[in-house]
């Protein structure tokens, strides 16, 4: 894997800051069709007839500025800190290679700051203001992994640059360096963050955040609900991020022993699939249709027979169309009008490519969520505590 600080990669960032100061409507790596063109209707995959790609297939990133957020900007830490970003780069590398999961743990991580008040590291603060309750004890979060990964990076900006650095700048740089690490594109990222001083519990157990086993309805309408809302393919594209990681058996037991009080599977899923989601769960369903005890074994979210994860892509949705969606709001997706998103992704050679460039839009849309900038919130020493008097 070649460094994420890579000159090529400044020189996406670069171009991507000219086309902002000019208003230009696009940039592009090559002169491939961005998939803002493309329509699920269009028949000019380029497939030939054993399914691959006729074509020379590349990548192109168009960056759309009003993607981005006032007060956020390229190289925001050029003058005051100009190692950050290869600091959180290379420590990123080094906790991969030690412990691969870290990286969809931190996708996870920074999907779940920015639904609530937006990306503002509020979901990394412990208990908070004398034993309040924080966003980590709320339902949806309290499986959520890698604030140490996060708090490793920190320390080592902290001991380059102290005080310079905020946490919710360190979460989105450093969950856009998983997603390249474990084969996804790469995308800009503007910084300029601060940090938020609290937490918000209450938001976060209200149903601001699609839980694991939430209706596709659900998560749909949670992504809608932001200000400037995610359309329903971005949210497709989104969901993509299911493709790496794992998921915990309590979170499907019911789709495999007593879905909906039937005594049996949902019939949404590929039989198949059910005997091997039965074999990772272990038990025999029990009367309350939990599977195994306490449904802590978890299955990979690499849509392929266990120990052969393949790492993030389009087989998720390719999979989604064998019936084998292991979460109830991933097999939706093969049901109502958002199937059509899931049979591009899924064509090949070219929809791989149409989903890797809807992605990065829709990420680079997601980083843009109501940020703190300027002298709103605070830089954290410690991303798990505020700092009390921030002069």
């Amino acid at each position: 894997m070649s460094s994420l600080g890579t000159p090529a990669r400044r020189a996406i960032c670069l171009l991507a800051a000219v086309s902002i100061v000019l208003s230009t409507v696009s940039l592009r790596c090559d002169a491939s069709r961005s998939s803002a063109d493309f329509s699920p209707d269009d028949d000019d995959y380029g497939h030939d007839e054993n399914g691959g790609n006729s074509s020379s297939s590349s990548f192109s990133f168009t960056f759309q500025p009003e993607t981005s957020s006032p007060g956020l900007v390229f190289g925001f830490y050029d003058e005051t800190c100009p190692d950050a970003e290869d600091i959180i780069s290379s420590t990123m590398r080094k906790l991969y290679h030690s412990d691969p999961n870290v990286a969809a743990a931190l996708v996870r991580l920074f999907f779940h700051d920015c639904f609530i008040h937006g990306c503002d590291a509020s979901v990394l603060l412990d208990v908070v203001d004398g034993g309040r309750k924080s966003e980590r004890d709320a339902g949806p979060n309290q499986s959520l992994r890698g604030m140490s990964a996060i708090e490793e990076i920190k320390r080592r900006v902290e001991a380059a640059c102290p005080r310079t650095v905020s946490c919710a700048d360190i979460l989105a740089l450093a969950a856009r360096d998983s997603v390249v690490l474990v084969g996804g594109p790469t995308y800009p990222v503007l910084t300029g963050r601060r940090d938020s001083a609290q937490s918000f519990y209450h938001d976060a157990a209200a149903g601001g955040i699609p839980s694991p086993n939430a209706t596709y309805g659900m998560t749909l309408a949670a992504f809608a609900r932001h200000g400037r809302e995610f359309t329903e393919r971005e949210t497709v594209a989104l969901l993509g991020a299911h493709s790496i990681g794992k998921v915990r058996c309590r979170f499907f037991a019911d789709r495999i022993w007593n879905f909906a009080g039937t005594g049996a599977p949902d019939d949404s899923i590929d039989p198949d699939m059910v005997g091997e989601m039965r074999a990772v769960c272990g038990g025999s369903g029990g009367d309350d249709g939990d599977g195994d005890d306490d449904g802590a074994a978890a299955m990979e979210m690499g849509y392929y027979r266990q120990g052969r994860e393949v790492g993030f892509g389009a087989h998720y949705y390719a999979r989604l169309l064998e019936g084998r969606g292991i979460l109830r709001a991933d097999q939706q997706l093969t049901a109502g009008s958002t199937v059509r998103w899931v049979r591009v992704y899924a064509s090949g050679a070219r929809g791989e490519e149409v989903f890797r460039e809807d992605f990065a839009h829709a990420m680079v849309k997601l980083s843009g969520l109501a940020p703190l900038t300027g002298s709103a919130g605070q830089i954290r020493i410690s991303c798990s505590k505020p700092v009390v008097h921030d002069n």
